[in-house]
């Protein structure tokens, strides 16, 4: 579209998205084609912008609870419920990627998946992916909480579980609140325990995957265990 003057007007988020594909989108531009609307003296943009802004981007506005709905001019119950059922059906789409039927393909899928999982968790968790013996998932389970330690993480309730999976390999991962995906003495110590308790029961240990803010530690790439 072309105004009098010959200058081409931009596109609006709906349009744009339409045209030139979600990816091309800002923030700011996915953000307002849920809010939909403005209010009074301020565009949708500039009131997506300003969401952003007031929360510290988008991460932190995706996580903030409903109780801070009151906080924020022109995001009420019904649009908060919308936004938190696109969350959901994101989460959801990466899940099913990793069902019983498909077999992991990549580190990278892997790292994607646990991420989704465990990187807004605000207490640190330690959990396990099952698989069978062609690296298929069988079942996902968090198994333990709190610091990460010899004394927190039990390696023979994970060889129950496994046992009870039938799993032939397992993932680990845990989660770092602080955002830090650095690992430390004790994720590998806890690690090499956990490898030689499966071992004993002919299971393969393929990696341990810690968790940051924007950032995904493998144990495996590092040849930490």
């Amino acid at each position: 579209m072309t105004t009098t003057s010959g200058w081409a007007e931009p596109l609006k988020p709906r349009e744009k998205l339409l045209q030139r594909g979600a990816e091309t989108l800002s923030d700011t531009e996915l953000l307002a084609i849920f809010l939909r609307t403005g209010v009074a003296g301020k565009g949708v943009l500039q009131l997506a912008q300003e969401l952003l802004s007031k929360t510290g981007g988008l991460r932190q506005f995706l996580n903030m609870p409903i109780s801070e709905i009151p906080n924020h001019k022109g995001l009420g119950k019904a649009k908060y419920a919308q936004i938190q059922a696109a969350l959901e059906l994101a989460k959801r789409y990466l899940e099913q990627g990793l069902n019983r039927d498909d077999q992991l393909e990549s580190p990278q899928q892997t790292k994607q998946y646990l991420s989704s999982k465990l990187r807004d968790c605000v207490n640190e968790q330690f959990a396990c992916l099952f698989l069978d013996n062609r690296h298929r998932v069988i079942q996902y389970e968090v198994l333990f909480y709190g610091s990460i330690s010899s004394s927190s993480v039990h390696p023979r309730v994970i060889v129950q579980r496994t046992l009870h999976h039938n799993a032939a390999a397992v993932i680990i991962a845990h989660n770092h609140p602080s955002g830090i995906a650095e690992p430390s003495n004790a994720d590998i110590h806890i690690t090499k325990v956990v490898k030689q308790a499966l071992e004993l029961i002919d299971v393969r240990l393929l990696d341990h995957f810690i968790i940051g803010d924007n950032q995904i530690t493998s144990l495996a790439e590092q040849r930490a265990f």
